[in-house]
C-alpha cells in the first residue's frame, strides 16, 4: 500500500479499500519493536501480527524496509533460520539492548502523543 501524504484525509470513500494516514504508517515502527520484544520471529510472521493492531492491510514491502531500517539503527538483529523443515530459509528477527532502549523512548513519545490527541479529537467539529 503507498504511503498518504497531504491530501490523504481529503479522499475518503468508505467502499475503497483501507487507507493508512501517515500517522498510523508511522506507528509501524513501535508496533514492529513491541512485537519483537513479546517474541521473535520471522518477517512473514511479524506482517500476520500486524492485523492485531489493525494494521494488516500494510504492503508487506513497508514492513520489510522497516525492519531493514530497524536493524541498520541496530534496534533488531537478523539471522538467517535454515533449520525450516518447509519452503526456502527464513530471516528471523529479534530485538537488540539498543532496541529496548528506542522501545522505551516511544513509549514516551507516544504518551505525550496521547495526551495531544485526547486534547484535539473534542476540538473537531462534526
Amino acid at each position: 500500500m503507498p504511503r498518504h501524504r497531504r491530501g490523504w484525509a481529503s479522499n475518503i470513500d468508505n467502499n475503497v479499500e483501507m487507507r493508512h494516514s501517515p500517522l498510523t504508517i508511522s506507528l509501524l515502527e513501535p508496533v514492529l519493536l513491541i512485537l519483537l520484544s513479546e517474541q521473535e520471529g520471522h518477517g512473514y510472521t511479524l506482517i500476520g501480527d500486524l492485523e492485531a493492531f489493525g494494521m494488516g492491510t500494510i504492503h508487506p514491502s513497508v514492513v520489510y524496509r522497516t525492519l531493514r531500517e530497524l536493524e541498520g539503527l541496530g534496534w533488531v538483529q537478523s539471522d538467517w533460520n535454515v533449520e525450516t523443515t518447509q519452503g526456502p530459509p527464513r530471516r528471523n528477527y529479534q530485538l537488540t539492548l539498543l532496541g529496548q532502549d528506542a522501545l522505551r523512548n516511544w513509549k514516551l513519545e507516544l504518551e505525550r502523543t496521547n495526551n495531544l490527541i485526547t486534547k484535539l479529537i473534542p476540538r473537531i467539529i462534526e
